[in-house]
């Protein structure tokens, strides 16, 4: 399966930006531009987190954004903004990311703050 969704305008949410996202199982691609373009991907199983954001405006017209956490270099923070079926394309992306990460059998680690024992042993000497 894959989305193809534009970025709107807030506004009527009329999808008059040059902005185009793809959502499939394997990435995510923005390509932003009219005259100069630019294409972001970020693989699948780098996503560790999505958020959905809707503002007053954008539910009323049917519209949300999505904030990938990601562990790319590039972009930490994927936005993907004003698009239709946003909540929909949330859960895609978290149920897709989960198996990608299964597949390519990364492990996910978190820094819960081993920096600072090293802070603790300091003020004991």
């Amino acid at each position: 399966m894959q989305y193809q969704e534009r970025k709107r305008w807030v506004f009527l949410g009329l999808p008059f930006t040059f902005t185009k996202y793809t959502i499939g199982e394997e990435l995510i691609t923005i390509d932003s531009g009219l005259f100069s373009t630019k294409e972001n991907d970020c693989y699948m199983y780098k996503v560790q987190d999505v958020e959905l954001q809707a503002s007053f405006m954008e539910r009323i017209f049917g519209l949300g954004s999505i904030v990938c956490h990601t562990g790319d270099t590039t972009h930490p923070t994927l936005i993907i903004e004003h698009i239709k079926n946003a909540k929909e394309i949330k859960d895609y992306i978290l149920k897709t990311s989960e198996e990608a990460r299964r597949k390519r059998r990364t492990l996910n680690t978190l820094d819960i703050g081993s920096g600072q024992m090293d802070d603790m042993d300091d003020i004991d000497a």
